[in-house]
């Protein structure tokens, strides 16, 4: 299954996700102290996210080249969707090999943790632009 067809809706929808969490009231801080600049290096489609969490600031495409990320993540959009609905989970892809990192894992796997309450946000996005199928796409659980 492929989720998204074009790196523009990549940048909406999970880039959204991003922007939503550092303009989190609660989550937002714990974020920013983790201190960490995260680059996300999507495929299929081809799309980069960097997200300066201590600035709390979302970059698209190649707008965060002048950053210095801590951690880079690489992995598919199906993935990374699948994450965002709550189906995969951080530690398993890392060890199974579906995602590589650079960078701290254990710093990954905490802001993994604080993510978890994101994933209602991020189907609520995708159904409220009327993208239903994916969510209720044949990987559904």
């Amino acid at each position: 299954m492929t989720s998204y067809t074009n790196s523009d809706d990549v940048y909406t929808y999970i880039g959204g996700i991003f922007r939503d969490a550092t303009a989190d009231v609660d989550l937002g801080p714990k974020l920013a102290a983790s201190g960490v600049i995260l680059k996300l290096d999507y495929s299929n489609p081809d799309a980069v996210l960097v997200v300066d969490f201590p600035q709390g600031k979302v970059y698209v495409g190649d707008e965060g080249d002048a950053l210095k990320p801590n951690i880079t993540l690489y992995m598919t959009t199906d993935l990374a969707h699948s994450y965002w609905l709550g189906r995969v989970n951080a530690a398993s892809a890392l060890a199974k090999g579906q995602a590589r990192a650079k960078g701290s894992i254990p710093k990954i796997l905490k802001l993994a943790a604080l993510a978890k309450p994101l994933f209602p946000r991020y189907e609520a996005s995708l159904r409220a632009a009327g993208l239903d199928r994916l969510v209720d796409g044949p990987d559904a659980k």
